[in-house]
């Protein structure tokens, strides 16, 4: 048996509420709900970080998260979606494998992401834009 608990559910070795499945993707309902509805979307295939994504499997797994946001949306009515992508230690899981968390967001929901504003200078904007460029890897 895989140690990847998203693997185990991949290949069937483990149960899950299965709400959209392709050939490259599967949302499940996620068993930590902060709120209801919440969904994970995750590549069928064992990629642990965004870095490992091909092109292929990146836009899959973004057409299926809309897909399932707006199924969301229609049941639950809520009012947006966090997305949000976090594995591995630094995200404080014990899960290496690359997925998506879709979180409906309403008006009284007590999950809130802030962050204090900063606004740099445009000129530092742009250089750091173009220190990015240089280490872009189109097309893969």
């Amino acid at each position: 048996m895989s140690p990847c608990v998203f693997c185990q559910i991949v290949s069937g070795q483990a149960p899950a509420s299965v709400v959209y499945e392709d050939d490259l993707v599967l949302a499940i309902m996620d068993i930590n709900q902060p709120n209801p509805y919440k969904v994970l979307v995750l590549s069928k295939a064992h990629l642990t970080t965004i870095y490992e994504l091909d092109d292929a499997t990146a836009a899959a797994i973004m057409r299926a998260a809309v897909r399932v946001a707006r199924g969301i949306r229609e049941v639950s009515g809520c009012e947006g979606m966090n997305v949000m992508q976090a594995n591995g230690t630094a995200a404080g899981q014990e899960i290496f494998h690359f997925h998506l968390h879709l979180v409906p967001r309403h008006a009284d929901d007590s999950i809130r992401f802030s962050w204090q504003f900063r606004y740099p200078e445009r000129t530092t904007l742009d250089r750091y834009a173009a220190e990015i460029r240089q280490h872009l890897a189109w097309p893969r």
